[in-house]
């Protein structure tokens, strides 16, 4: 088994690391603290075709694979989770699910804009009595002849604030089930779409996480993505991608922690040596490599099952269960290494060590990985 990149993806993950120390380290302190969007980064992502890095080229994108994807989302999360999860949106929930569901029209009005970074795009799923749970929509998509009424709030939008395009999943005909959920696709502008405060975050705090009103919104019937009903499966098939985002994401601070964590243990001398020689932090370090390496094969086997076309609802909620698990193991274990400074903002690793809680939460908590991963072996038995 080959287990080594392409040439490709080492010039990739060169320029994505570049990036990460040149343009997303100055000032990611500062961000956190004042939850400020990284704005000006973000628009050189675009200008770098990272926003649209699985998009075809003809709308717009780099015409990369998932494993790309991921290796670039492990080196912007090593330096600033909150830059990298408006990439993971940007790329695997919106563009990933215009281009592949969406129609002609809506790839050429919306999908060559989000892939080039000119504009970026929004998920909405998430609700106050519905978080992972599509079937239990309260947010209303009336029919009403040309075009739909929309009513209803979402919460923990990531890039809430700052999107012009917003994918929103809602409930169409309630005594169908989930057949009778609508994906819609709402611009910024439009009459009686308001977003709420911005949410003060533990993690994060970068990325602007906001919940979104929708009072009598009309939407459009061109902008539904798919038939009639396809709502609740356009939801699930892009939240599986989305899930490899994350593990990568996962993976990334973990990494980073790791990182910082081996630089300072082989700085800092105690008891008259390098900390790293002494076998209590030595083990910690190894733990964190192995644990880090194994869910790194796990990502890539995800990506690696999206880019030939196999089924990755196993493999990417394998991927994130423990790759999230691995980001809070290793953070915090990042910050007794450390010691007393590892409870000190200017060595980053209690950052992600906050930043890395948001992995087991959000595509979905730990548990339900669990039951995705259980349903899938269980079928397959």
């Amino acid at each position: 088994m080959d287990l080594s990149l392409s040439e490709e993806h080492l010039m990739i993950r060169q320029a994505a690391r570049d990036f990460a120390q040149t343009e997303l380290l100055p000032g990611v302190i500062e961000r956190d603290e004042k939850q400020s969007f990284p704005g000006e980064q973000i628009k050189k992502m675009g200008e770098l075709g990272f926003l649209g890095m699985m998009t075809d080229p003809k709308y717009n994108g780099s015409g990369m694979d998932t494993l790309s994807y991921v290796i670039a989302m492990e080196e912007f999360s090593k330096v600033d989770a909150s830059a990298s999860v408006i990439v993971s949106v940007n790329n695997s929930l919106v563009c990933w699910g215009i281009e592949t569901f969406g129609s002609d029209m809506q790839k050429q009005k919306y999908l060559t804009r989000l892939a080039s970074g000119e504009i970026i795009g929004a998920f909405c799923l998430s609700e106050p009595e519905a978080g992972s749970d599509a079937t239990s929509q309260k947010t209303t998509a009336i029919d009403n002849g040309d075009h739909y009424v929309l009513n209803g709030t979402k919460n923990w939008i990531t890039n809430g604030g700052s999107a012009e395009v917003y994918l929103v999943i809602a409930q169409t005909d309630k005594e169908k089930g989930h057949k009778g959920i609508n994906a819609l696709i709402v611009e910024k502008d439009t009459p009686g779409f308001e977003i709420g405060p911005k949410e003060n975050k533990l993690g994060i705090r970068g990325s602007d996480t906001h919940s979104l009103n929708f009072n009598d919104v009309k939407v459009p019937k061109e902008n539904r993505i798919g038939e009639n009903g396809f709502g609740f499966k356009f939801a699930m098939k892009t939240l599986a991608g989305g899930r490899i985002g994350i593990a990568a994401q996962a993976l990334g601070i973990a990494a980073g922690a790791y990182e910082l964590a081996l630089k300072y243990a082989k700085e800092r001398k105690a008891f008259g040596t390098e900390i790293a020689n002494h076998q209590a932090i030595a083990f910690k370090l190894a733990d964190m490599h192995t644990q880090i390496e194994a869910a790194r094969h796990l990502v890539y086997k995800a990506a690696w099952d999206k880019d030939n076309g196999h089924n990755y609802d196993l493999s990417g909620a394998m991927a994130k269960l423990y790759a999230s698990q691995v980001a809070m193991d290793t953070t915090v274990e990042a910050v007794q290494i450390h010691g007393g400074n590892g409870y000190v903002k200017d060595y980053h690793v209690e950052r992600l060590m906050r930043d890395a809680k948001i992995t087991q939460i959000y595509e979905g908590t730990s548990e339900i990985q669990k039951i995705v991963i259980s349903r899938e072996i269980l079928r397959k038995s």
